[in-house]
C-alpha cells in the first residue's frame, strides 16, 4: 500500500530525534520530574544534572533491571529507551573500546602474594572496621605525605560518579564500578588484568581470601540487584552466584564480610524512593544480614531487622494498600566480634508506619545463628520515604521522620587500658559510643553536627587506639528550587577521646569561594594512618591532616581532567562515598559523585610519594 506524500511527511516527523525529544520530555515530567527535578530534601534521588552526565546504557540498565526498575516497571521498553535518551542527551554507544585499552602488556609477577603482605582488604580494612591502617601495611608515614603525586588515573566509562572503594591484596587492585563489571587492575600501574560482568552495578567493597576445601584465591562482593558473588581472584572467572533477597527493591551497598568460612552480606534497599509513588503499595522490604557459606554460596541463615513481617496497615488517600512495619535497611558492613560471637550492624530509618523499635540502631546478632542478641535504638519513630519533601506527600507516613539513619559501620575499639567499644557516628550529628559487654549499654555520646537527610555523619568514621575520627557533612542547599549546593553550610572534621567522648582536634570547614557546584561538606568516610588523617571534600579536595592538631599536611585538588591509562575520558569532581585507602606506600582515592548537585566524575586516582 502507498503513502500519501502527508502520510509519508508524518511518519518521518513522529520517527525523528526531534520527535523522540518530545515525547522522552513528556515522559520524564509525567513519570521522573516529581523526584528528579525536586529540591534538596530528595536525599535519595540524584537531580537531573547529575544524570545528564551518565551514559545512555547506565540509564537504560537502571531503568530496566537496577535501581529504577521498580519505578519504571509499567513502561514500556521503548519508552524507557526514549527517556534514557532524552534524559542524558546521548545515544548508545559499545564500551567494547574502553576495554581494550589499558590491559597489562606483561604478566604481573608473583601473585598471589602472601596474603599477609601489605593489604586494604574489604571496606573497613579489618573485621573491627576500624579504617586504620597501620604503618607497616601503609607503607606511608606522616613525613612523608607532604610529597604525595599523582602517578595514575583510571576511569569508568559512562559514569556521572566514581562510587566503589579498591581493594588491594598481594599487588592486585579490585574495585567495582557503574558499568556494572568488577576490574581487576594492577596496584602500581592501573593497567587492566580482567574485568567481570555483573547484573547490576557493585559499589560495595570486595573482599579477597582463599576459598575453603581448595586452591583457588577469590573474592567476594554483592550488587545492586541483591546478589552476591564469588570470583576467581587471578582469573576472573565465576565461582558461585546467590541471589539473598528477593525483594524487588533490595540491593547490596555494604561490603559483605568474610569470616571463618562463612560470608555475612548485609541487605539495602531503594524502597524509600519506590515507596514513595502514590500507586505504590509501601512498604514491604525489611533489612537484613544474611550467611552464606563461602565454598559455595548456600545460606546458612538470614537474620531481618524487623522480625515482624509487614502486614496491611491501611489505605493513603487515594485507596491504595499500606503495609508495615519496614525498612531498617542495612547500608554498610558487619563488624565482626569473635570474642563474644557475634556481628554488629547499623540499620536505617523505617519506612511505613508503624515505626519499628529496630530502626536507627545498632544491633547484634548471634554469629552461630542469626539470634537477636540485642539492640540499641537512636532515633525512635523515625519512619520515611523521599515523598515526605516531594510535591506529592501521599505516601509519606504520618508524623514522619527526620531521616537519621546510620550509613556507616559500627566500629569495635580497642583502648589502651584494654576495654572495649562500638563507636560510630550517625546522620543526625551525634557519635556514639556503645558497651559491647553490656549489651549495648551507652557509655557517651557527643554532639558534632547539625544533622541532617544527607548528615550529620555519613559514610564511614576511623578509630585508633585513642580518638575516632568523624567527618561532618551538614550538606545543604539553596533554597530557591534549583537544587544548587549551599557553599556556606557544612563540614568539619573532629577527633574525639574514645575514652570520655570529648572533641580532642577540630578542622573548621574549609570555605569554597567562587568554586561551582561547591560544599564544603565532608561526607566521604575518612581513613587514618599513624598520625595522618586523610578526608576528602564534596568540593573536590582531598586533604591529610595531622591528628594530634589538625595541622594540614597534603592537599589535592581532583575534580579535573586526567589522561586515564585505560584511555576513557577522565574526570574528577566531588568525593562522596568511600574513604580513602592506604597500602603498600600508595594512596588512593575515589573522585566523582554527581549523585546530589556536587561536581560528577568518574575516575579512580593512585599517588606515590615523590621524590624529595
Amino acid at each position: 500500500m502507498k503513502l500519501s506524500a502527508v502520510a509519508a511527511a508524518m511518519l518521518v516527523w513522529c520517527c525523528s530525534p526531534a520527535m523522540a525529544q518530545q515525547d522522552g520530555a513528556a515522559l520524564y515530567a509525567t513519570h521522573c520530574a516529581q523526584c528528579h527535578d525536586a529540591s534538596e530534601a530528595q536525599s535519595r534521588v540524584p537531580a537531573r544534572s547529575a544524570i545528564q552526565a551518565m551514559s545512555f546504557e547506565h540509564v537504560l540498565a537502571a531503568l530496566t533491571s537496577g535501581s529504577m526498575a521498580a519505578m519504571a516497571k509499567e513502561r514500556s521498553d521503548e519508552e524507557r529507551r526514549t527517556i534514557a535518551a532524552f534524559v542524558t542527551g546521548k545515544a548508545a554507544t559499545s564500551g567494547a573500546a574502553a576495554d581494550a585499552q589499558g590491559r597489562c602488556t606483561q604478566q604481573v609477577g608473583g601473585f598471589p602474594l602472601p596474603l599477609d603482605g601489605p593489604r586494604w582488604n574489604g571496606w573497613g580494612v579489618d573485621l573491627n572496621n576500624s579504617r586504620f591502617q597501620p604503618v607497616d601495611m601503609a607503607g606511608l608515614s606522616a613525613d612523608q605525605v607532604p610529597r604525595l603525586r599523582l602517578k595514575w588515573a583510571y576511569a569508568f566509562p559512562g559514569a556521572s560518579v566514581s562510587f566503589a572503594p579498591p581493594t588491594i591484596v598481594g599487588g592486585l587492585l579490585f574495585i567495582g564500578g557503574t558499568d556494572r563489571k568488577v576490574h581487576a587492575l594492577d596496584a602500581k600501574s592501573g593497567c587492566t588484568l580482567w574485568t567481570f560482568a555483573t547484573d547490576a552495578a557493585v559499589r560495595a567493597a570486595i573482599t579477597l581470601a582463599p576459598l575453603p576445601s581448595t586452591d583457588q584465591f577469590a573474592i567476594f562482593f554483592g550488587d545492586l540487584r541483591a546478589n552476591a558473588y564469588a570470583v576467581n581472584a587471578v582469573t576472573g572467572a565465576l565461582i558461585w552466584k546467590a541471589k539473598v533477597e528477593e525483594h524487588a527493591a533490595a540491593r547490596i551497598t555494604g561490603a559483605p564480610v568474610l569470616h571463618s568460612g562463612v560470608l555475612y552480606v548485609p541487605v539495602s534497599s531503594l524502597e524509600e524512593a519506590a515507596g514513595s509513588q502514590a500507586t505504590y503499595e509501601c512498604c514491604s522490604f525489611r533489612g537484613s544480614v544474611v550467611a552464606l557459606e563461602a565454598a559455595t554460596g548456600k545460606p546458612i541463615w538470614q537474620a531481618y531487622t524487623i522480625p515482624e513481617v509487614p502486614h496491611p496497615t491501611g489505605k493513603n488517600a487515594r485507596g491504595t494498600q499500606l503495609f508495615g512495619p519496614s525498612g531498617a535497611a542495612i547500608w554498610s558492613a558487619p563488624t565482626i566480634d569473635a570474642k563474644r560471637s557475634a556481628i554488629y550492624v547499623a540499620t536505617s530509618n523505617s519506612y511505613s508506619n508503624p515505626p519499628t523499635a529496630t530502626s536507627d540502631a545498632i544491633l547484634a546478632f548471634d554469629l552461630a545463628t542469626g539470634k537477636l542478641l540485642w539492640k540499641q535504638q537512636a532515633t525512635p519513630k523515625d519512619a520515611y520515604v523521599v515523598a515526605c519533601f516531594s510535591a506529592d506527600k501521599t505516601n509519606c507516613p504520618e508524623d514522619h521522620g527526620p531521616d537519621h539513619d546510620f550509613g556507616q559501620s559500627p566500629i569495635l575499639a580497642t583502648l589502651r587500658d584494654g576495654r572495649r567499644m562500638l563507636v560510630i557516628a550517625q546522620k543526625s550529628g551525634v557519635v556514639h559510643a556503645l558497651d559491647p559487654d553490656d549489651g549495648g549499654k551507652i557509655l557517651w555520646q557527643t554532639r558534632v553536627g547539625k544533622g541532617g537527610a544527607l548528615g550529620g555523619s555519613e559514610w564511614g568514621s576511623a578509630a585508633d587506639q585513642d580518638r575516632i575520627y568523624v567527618a561532618n557533612s551538614d550538606v545543604r542547599f539553596l533554597r530557591d528550587g534549583t537544587r544548587r549546593l549551599d557553599s556556606t553550610q557544612g563540614g568539619g572534621l573532629f577527633g574525639l577521646d574514645l575514652a570520655s567522648g570529648k572533641i580532642a582536634m577540630e578542622v573548621p570547614p574549609v570555605p569554597c569561594g567562587d568554586r561551582p557546584q561547591c560544599s564544603p561538606a565532608l561526607s566521604a568516610a575518612v581513613s587514618v594512618i599513624p598520625g595522618v588523617v586523610f578526608s576528602g571534600s564534596v568540593s573536590g579536595f582531598l586533604r591529610a591532616y595531622a591528628t594530634a592538631d589538625g595541622k594540614l599536611l597534603w592537599e589535592f585538588d581532583t575534580a579535573q581532567d586526567y589522561a586515564a591509562v585505560n584511555g576513557v575520558p577522565a574526570h574528577g569532581g566531588a568525593i562522596d562515598g568511600p574513604g580513602p585507602v592506604v597500602v603498600d606506600g600508595m594512596l588512593y582515592t575515589n573522585s566523582g559523585y554527581g549523585q546530589w548537585s556536587g561536581v560528577a566524575g568518574n575516575v579512580l586516582l593512585a599517588f606515590e610519594v615523590g621524590r624529595q
